[in-house]
């Protein structure tokens, strides 16, 4: 296989430069002296001189320097008299001096016009450069969906991408040139004379506008603007993007129109508290004063009328005492339960472990004689308003007490269960009478009983009241039973943080 020629070194630029001025000069010379033979007179200098222009135009300053030099000890030695020598007389000083003039100023002018060239040139590279470079940049924000246009300080728009196109509808065409707030109708939430004060004192704007739509439907957007600058700092157009937040803002507009008629309606609700407490006022004093009467009377009429009574009126008489002391009874319980919404809850680390004891050691006279098995397992601690806490302790404990009346072995189960998300849950478990599970939504109800009050008394408010309380807590009441297969309580509420 045949090996291939080494490739020869290539000239350094400055020795071709020069050597197309001695080139130039040479070729010059030789024309010269070859129309001289053919008898055509004073041919040289307009040929020296093409040279020098040559090598100005095409090789610089330097090389056409180089060819003035030669040109001249040339034109000395071969057509200055006498001839092949270097001797100059003074009339040829004239000659000399302009030949030099000529050949200064084609220097310069190919200098200056070479130059200009360049420069040109360069401009030309440098416009190609940013023009594909902005060519790319406007490829990219034509890729994404936001809504991207640029304007000059005149509003006028220059670029327009495909993401304000999806918005607003008009395309490229349709807006370059166009003048923007005209064009899309802004309003603004502020003068807009503000906005540009701000816009050139920090560069950037933010803010919503409201804009039109080439359908003509408005839109409101959240609006950025950036201010471009100059090499020398002065302002040369805005760079705007928007983005859609009509939805957004028909939502708060909507939440804001909920939140009023909250408001409308909690000072409803207020009123209608006020009413509350003004009738609870009314049933503690006005009604109290003739069920006490009442009583009292009848409690008279009894003793002093029971020689003259027969059996049946006595029995009459015992049938309106025990009345009249159930529906104070009931008046209590009524005031109990209304007050519970209206006091404030006061709220401290509570062990329900003591809570239970106590309210077992309250309640022995009306346990007292009867069989209990009780089961008390560990109780944690939570945070709550320790009153109201014990007082839902004694409703469901006497609630288990009660409806397990009948049994000859009563078993109260007292415990809690593993904590969730920072909530304990406690339960108070019998084996009483129970309940059908599909009246269980009617057990927390006021008045609301599942057994008549012959067998089991009661004024139906207990459980509502224990449902209160955990509702006050920010926790929730529930249970499960089974008809003569007994009952268990269940009640959630804030584990205290130790």
């Amino acid at each position: 296989m045949p090996q291939a020629r080494p490739s020869l070194p290539k000239m350094p630029a400055a020795i071709q430069r020069y050597g197309l001025a001695v080139l130039s000069v040479s070729v010059a010379l030789g024309g010269s002296l070859l129309l001289e033979r053919l008898h055509f007179r004073n041919v040289a200098d307009p040929l020296f001189l093409f040279a020098i222009a040559i090598a100005a135009w095409y090789a610089g300053i330097g090389p056409a320097i180089l060819a003035v030099v030669l040109s001249g000890l040339a034109d000395s030695y071969f057509f200055i008299e006498p001839i092949y020598s270097i001797y100059i007389t003074l009339n040829d000083l004239p000659h000399f001096g302009i030949f030099l003039l000529f050949a200064s100023l084609l220097t310069g002018f190919a200098a200056v016009r070479r130059l200009v060239e360049q420069q040109l040139l360069q401009s030309r590279d440098e416009l190609q450069r940013e023009v594909a470079e902005r060519t790319q940049q406007a490829s990219l924000l034509n890729l994404t969906h936001d809504t991207i246009f640029v304007r000059n300080m005149s509003d006028i728009i220059t670029y327009w991408n495909r993401g304000a196109e999806e918005l607003y509808g008009w395309t490229p065409e349709q807006t370059t040139g166009k003048h923007s707030h005209q064009l899309l109708q802004t309003e603004f939430p502020i003068p807009i004379e503000e906005v540009r004060a701000e816009l050139l004192r920090t560069g950037r704007w933010e803010g919503e506008l409201q804009k039109t739509k080439a359908d003509g439907t408005r839109v409101v957007v959240a609006s950025r603007w950036s201010l471009r600058q100059d090499e020398e700092g002065r302002p040369v157009a805005i760079l705007e993007t928007n983005n859609d937040i009509s939805d957004r803002k028909r939502r708060e507009e909507e939440i804001r129109k909920l939140n009023d008629e909250l408001g409308k309606r909690t000072i409803d609700l207020e009123a209608i508290n006020k009413e509350l407490e003004a009738f609870a006022y009314s049933i503690s004093h006005d009604l109290r004063a003739p069920l006490r009467h009442m009583v009292g009377f009848t409690e008279l009429l009894q003793k002093n009328a029971s020689s003259v009574l027969d059996e049946k009126s006595h029995r009459y008489m015992t049938t309106i005492l025990e009345s009249a002391k159930r529906m104070g009874t009931l008046i209590d319980d009524l005031l109990a339960f209304s007050r519970i919404g209206r006091v404030e809850t006061r709220e401290t680390a509570v062990s329900l472990g003591d809570l239970v004891k106590e309210v077992l050691a309250e309640m022995q006279q009306e346990t007292g004689g009867r069989s209990i098995a009780w089961r008390i397992g560990a109780l944690p601690d939570v945070h709550g308003d320790r009153s109201m806490l014990k007082l839902a302790l004694v409703n469901l404990i006497s609630n288990a007490v009660k409806f397990t009346r009948t049994r000859p072995q009563a078993e109260i189960e007292i415990g809690y269960m593993e904590k969730k998300e920072e909530r304990v849950v406690v339960f108070v478990k019998d084996n009483g009478v129970g309940f059908d599970m599909k009246y269980s939504n009617k057990l927390f109800g006021v008045f609301q009983r599942l057994h008549p009050t012959e067998a089991f008394e009661g004024t139906g408010i207990g459980l509502a009241t224990v449902q209160r309380i955990i509702h006050r807590h920010g926790g929730r009441v529930w249970a499960e039973g089974l008809v003569d297969g007994g009952a268990t309580f269940f009640f959630s509420i804030s584990g205290h943080r130790r």
